[in-house]
């Protein structure tokens, strides 16, 4: 695991969760300068995205404990706040549930939250795992994953979306085709609860509403009262797309300084 605390000294801490198969450096590069402006931020590699391939991404629980114990170590046990973009917002889910560390603001970026079975997990895994893996090994390979983000809304349009999509199949290089599969595997077969709520604890939640409604039903079933806040775009596109990127920004900052 790797940490990585910058920004404004004595700010507000807020801690970074990278999505499927990224790592912080990627995932939020378009939005660090502003964020960093403004907060102390703890970026987080999780296991498997350190640039070492033979270290293999475990599971969701152990990383999330791994999580918790800096956050005990280093900050006393607290932060302001915790953006976990996709499947980083799992991991916020599980770090309020478990309630050993106290989050100010929890932000669920555009999480769509799947669970299911262990047998399901097994197949969409042999589906997903070598698809993204092997779209660095061919431009045929490649444009068949542009297309299938594209027709699932994980991504928006345009040369914006179409750079930060190549730049995450390269990014994927340097990544052990297993630590990929499993990071898949363990989100979907790892459950959140039902009314999630810590005291002194917000969730947020950043809804793409090109996703689909039913996860705005997903997000009022795990989180008790959220606050949804909801944007007529696709899977987190603010991260490149100056259209919305002002907006989601100055959400993150109308919570964050409203306390916890």
């Amino acid at each position: 695991m790797q940490f990585t605390e910058f920004g404004k000294q004595g700010g507000k801490t807020l801690l970074l969760l990278p999505g499927t198969a990224c790592t912080w450096q990627l995932n939020f590069k378009n939005v660090l300068d502003e964020l960093a402006g403004k907060y102390r931020l703890i970026a987080v590699n999780y296991d498997g995205f350190e640039g070492d391939p033979a270290v293999l991404f475990t599971d969701m629980l152990t990383v999330t404990e791994k999580i918790e114990d800096y956050i005990l170590e280093k900050h006393g046990g607290r932060v302001d706040g915790a953006y976990g973009s996709s499947l980083g917002g799992s991991f916020v889910g599980l770090l309020i549930q478990r309630k050993r560390v106290r989050i100010g603001h929890g932000f669920i970026g555009s999480s769509d939250l799947d669970q299911g079975s262990r047998l399901t997990a097994r197949l969409l895994t042999m589906i997903v795992g070598p698809m993204l893996s092997g779209a660095c090994t061919s431009e045929k390979k490649r444009e068949k994953l542009r297309a299938k983000l594209q027709k699932k809304g994980a991504i928006g349009d345009g040369d914006k979306s179409l750079d930060f999509v190549n730049a995450f199949i390269d990014s994927m290089r340097s990544l052990n085709p297993k630590t990929i599969s499993r990071q898949f595997y363990s989100d979907y077969i790892t459950p959140l609860e039902d009314d999630i709520h810590a005291e002194g604890t917000t969730v947020h939640v950043v809804y793409a509403l090109q996703m689909g409604k039913k996860y705005g039903r997903r997000y009022r079933r795990h989180f008790r009262d959220p606050d949804i806040r909801e944007f007529d775009m696709k899977h987190e596109v603010w991260l490149y797309d100056d259209n919305w990127r002002r907006p989601v920004l100055d959400m993150i900052d109308e919570c964050m300084e409203a306390g916890a």
